[in-house]
């Protein structure tokens, strides 16, 4: 049977459409920033930022640089030990968040000059008071990223700053020497680039908080904020990540990984151009 021409040409269209879809969706997504109130995009087991994705373009949006946004906001309501609360848009105290990467809320210090970095995991009491040992030795000042997702699923990036405490001992900060890390890759703006981390350890890269790493990315001028996870499994040994920088500038990334059933922090400064 001899079918018309315009019948065999939409076929093969709807048949090559197909396949672009298929590969769009079977292709790992670059994790690129976005606003740091919009809802993640996709499951955590993915190669992903804890902010949104841009529009394809698009300037990329960072977090971190303001205590309330999208309604939400860092109340600090103690310094020994560090507590605070977040308000909610109805003006209440936060009581219910998701949990990401095994915590409920994943809080980053670091000084203004980018020393002391520290990631810690606070408690949250019933009626929403989050509560962690913090050190914060002079001098000062300091900014604390407080990294969650609500209860209804809106990830949120807030910033507060923190003075320094008097006679406050030096923080434990896990920044060390403990093994070689290197990383291979260019960051490009707006453009999701791979960045691959290789340990210089006879001992395999474990999972820590459900990832092969954790990258915390720091714009040198603001502390504006990224923290970006790798794709599931390693390539070839490496933990491979997609970041788009935000800018130009001075970045430093500091890098969470396990080996042996320790975390040790890598910390590298990045310049793009």
């Amino acid at each position: 049977m001899r079918f018309p021409k315009r019948w065999v040409v939409a076929a093969l269209a709807a048949v090559l459409l197909g396949a672009v879809v298929v590969l769009l969706v079977r292709a790992p997504v670059p994790a690129v920033s976005g606003p740091s109130t919009a809802a993640l995009t996709g499951p955590e087991s993915a190669p992903h930022t804890h902010v949104m994705t841009a529009p394809s373009g698009a300037p990329v949006p960072v977090g971190g640089l303001s205590a309330t946004a999208g309604g939400y906001s860092f109340v600090v309501t103690g310094m020994s030990p560090f507590t605070f609360h977040i308000q909610g848009p109805d003006g209440n105290p936060v009581t219910s968040v998701q949990l990401v990467h095994e915590k409920p809320l994943h809080l980053i210090v670091v000084r203004k000059d980018l020393s002391g970095y520290q990631h810690v995991h606070p408690t949250m009491a019933p009626d929403g008071t989050w509560t962690v040992a913090l050190s914060l030795p002079a001098p000062g000042p300091y900014r604390a990223f407080a990294d969650f997702t609500t209860g209804t699923g809106t990830a949120v990036v807030l910033g507060a700053e923190l003075p320094a405490v008097a006679g406050a001992a030096a923080a434990p900060s896990t920044v060390d020497n403990a093994f070689p890390v290197t990383h291979e890759g260019t960051l490009t703006v707006g453009v999701a680039e791979p960045l691959l981390f290789r340990i210089g350890s006879k001992d395999p890269l474990q999972p820590y908080l459900g990832a092969y790493g954790h990258l915390t990315m720091l714009r040198e001028t603001d502390l504006a904020y990224l923290h970006i996870h790798p794709e599931p499994a390693l390539v070839d040994g490496a933990a491979k990540f997609w970041v788009a920088a935000p800018s130009t500038g001075t970045f430093r990334l500091f890098l969470d990984y396990q080996v042996d059933g320790k975390v040790h922090t890598a910390q590298f400064t990045v310049t793009v151009r």
